[in-house]
């Protein structure tokens, strides 16, 4: 593929390692961040905002979205979900021509239960949006700027734009990209499994070993599938590279900030004080609400991921919560 020009919203983490890959590849990034060390950072020192890796000197950064927009009309959606309709909001407010959005953020819009394409539709006129990918799965921002080898999934209903992304993204050396049409199937794994994620840093923290991790994320992915096909995804999506391979890495690595924090609340701290001394975003804290609110709305059977919302949100006792699992009537499998 010629060098193409891509714009990307969010220059932290996840949006700058998708830089480099696409620098890599010989494309023209720019990068809008509304951070100014971020944008100094990556314009002037040529480093990662967070892990001080240096990256192509091709790449830039503003913290400017007109100058963003204009930039490309391929859009890459690199900010948090809890961000992402007050960004959506502020691209509909300068946006003049048709762009192909590409949502990498791992979410689901607690008050309403919308997938990010969802927000998308709701908030620009259709005569904006191009197109619609969900780029996802079993993918660390720092072993990406490692060039560490990582497969990733290119979703969307138009065939088309998925090979688009697809190769726009694939990277002989170490980014190998596949293509799905289970968009709304990709969407919700890659949301449910932060949730699940955060559930066994709850478990590390608790010491229950690893016996009952596994046990976990085998029962809670049966949850996640129950989720997906509520809303409308493919069930076989639950157990790809979106699905199980992307919950088997962030459930189960230090390295996953929604781990990290289910430890954190294993071993006692309060909600508040994870959120408000976390660096980043933690998504999962987000998508077990979420979760919640799909339960209501579809009656759905979640006793693991009903659970956690109690305990994260109504003060239940972690280790109760576990003893009721363990007490439920006995069945087959």
């Amino acid at each position: 593929m010629i060098d193409v020009n891509v714009s990307i919203i969010g220059g932290g983490s996840f949006g700058t390692a998708l830089a480099q890959i696409l620098s890599d590849n010989g494309h023209n990034v720019l990068i809008r961040d509304i951070n100014k060390n971020f944008v100094d950072k990556i314009n002037l020192n040529h480093l990662h905002p967070f892990f001080d890796i240096t990256i192509p000197e091709g790449i830039r950064a503003t913290a400017d979205l007109n100058e963003v927009l204009s930039f490309s009309d391929t859009i890459l959606l690199c900010v948090p979900t809890k961000a992402m309709r007050g960004v959506i909001q502020e691209i509909g407010t300068q946006i003049k021509n048709p762009k192909i959005f590409v949502n990498v953020s791992k979410g689901i819009e607690p008050e309403t239960s919308y997938l990010v394409s969802q927000i998308i539709e709701e908030v620009l006129p259709a005569k904006f949006i191009k197109g619609f990918v969900c780029l996802s799965g079993p993918s660390f921002a720092e072993e990406i700027m490692h060039r560490k080898v990582t497969l990733l999934v290119s979703a969307s209903i138009n065939e088309d734009d998925a090979k688009y992304i697809q190769k726009l993204f694939n990277n002989q050396s170490y980014v190998r990209v596949y293509t799905s049409k289970d968009m709304i199937g990709v969407e919700v794994c890659g949301a449910v499994k932060n949730a699940i994620a955060l559930i066994s840093g709850v478990c590390q923290g608790l010491d229950l070993g690893m016996n009952a991790r596994a046990g976990l994320l085998t029962r809670g992915n049966l949850e996640i599938i129950e989720i997906v096909k509520a809303m409308g995804g493919d069930e076989s999506t639950c157990y790809g590279l979106t699905g199980m391979g992307d919950l088997m890495l962030t459930a189960s690595s230090t390295l996953s900030r929604n781990f990290q924090a289910g430890m954190r609340i294993g071993n006692g701290e309060t909600l508040e004080s994870v959120i408000e001394n976390s660096k980043n975003v933690v998504e999962g804290i987000r998508a077990v609400k979420a979760c919640e609110e799909i339960r209501i709305k579809y009656n759905l059977d979640l006793p693991i991921l009903s659970l956690a919302y109690k305990v994260l949100y109504e003060h239940f006792d972690v280790k109760t919560a576990v003893k009721i699992l363990l007490s439920r009537e006995l069945k087959s499998e």
